[in-house]
């Protein structure tokens, strides 16, 4: 469905279900140059089991109208507008790689509103190379290679991800594309990686956050290797939150490399 923000349509996947605001609610987070469908499993099987979804399209991603976000600052903003739009009073927030700092940066601004905080794929800081941030914008399509490459542990997704024998490298390719072509008047691929690269209010957003909080990390991740999330994770406890940390034996899409795993981890947490 699509929910007017501040203007613009942003769409987000219900899980197949009727929205309904009087629900717990559960909002998803993509990372830079993907879209909603990276929590395909995730969001259906919460969507089924009692949780209001919304598998959001950033703006200017996809299906989504409205200016995209070019730092994680103004990221955090559009999700707290989109629980007004939506008239959702409180909702625990699962963001990957870019979207969990959104969601982290989102938690600390809303206070009591976020009842639950999901991190997977995360780091702080979330430093991106120099070369890769160029190639974003020279090279596009070899940046989205070496994106790939780098975040993969398998060419093969398990069947309840994606269906059986779908190819994970060329799907994630296609979407990549997919992505980047939706909005000719941004380059998103640079833009969210700048953002992730620039931010710098981590372990502040950690100390001043209400809920508690998922790290769920793949172990074999080059993207945003478990050391890197050792901060947070160590700023998140000495400020007294509840932390749960999973290890899932993966690379950076967790989503769809461990799905059962990913969603096991995620719906564990939020009926804690």
């Amino acid at each position: 469905m699509h929910i007017d923000v501040n203007g613009a349509l942003v769409y987000c996947y219900t899980g197949g279900k009727a929205f309904d605001a009087a629900k717990p609610t559960v909002v998803f987070i993509h990372g830079v140059l993907n879209d909603h469908s990276v929590w395909a499993l995730q969001s259906r099987s919460m969507a089924n089991h009692g949780w209001n979804v919304l598998a959001i399209d950033l703006p200017g991603h996809c299906r989504s109208a409205g200016h995209a976000p070019a730092t994680v600052e103004e990221g955090a903003d559009f999700i707290g507008a989109l629980l007004d739009a939506a008239g959702v009073q409180r909702a625990a927030l699962v963001g990957h790689s870019w979207g969990s700092l959104i969601a982290m940066e989102a938690a600390a601004r809303l206070g009591d509103r976020i009842s639950h905080l999901g991190l997977v794929g995360t780091a702080f800081p979330m430093k991106v190379s120099p070369a890769l941030i160029e190639a974003s914008a020279s090279a596009p399509e070899k940046a989205l290679r070496m994106v790939n490459v780098f975040s993969r542990s398998t060419l093969a997704a398990p069947p309840s991800a994606l269906g059986p024998g779908t190819w994970v490298f060329g799907a994630g390719m296609a979407l990549g594309r997919k992505v980047l072509r939706s909005n000719p008047e941004v380059n998103v691929f640079q833009r969210g990686f700048l953002a992730c690269d620039r931010y710098a209010g981590g372990e502040a957003a950690m100390a001043q956050m209400a809920c508690p909080v998922l790290f769920a990390l793949g172990a074999h991740d080059q993207m945003t290797p478990p050391k890197a999330a050792q901060g947070l994770i160590n700023a998140a406890r000495a400020a007294g939150k509840a932390v749960q940390v999973t290890l899932l034996p993966v690379g950076h899409h967790q989503m769809t490399e461990a799905p059962e795993e990913t969603l096991a981890a995620i719906r564990d947490f939020l009926a804690g």
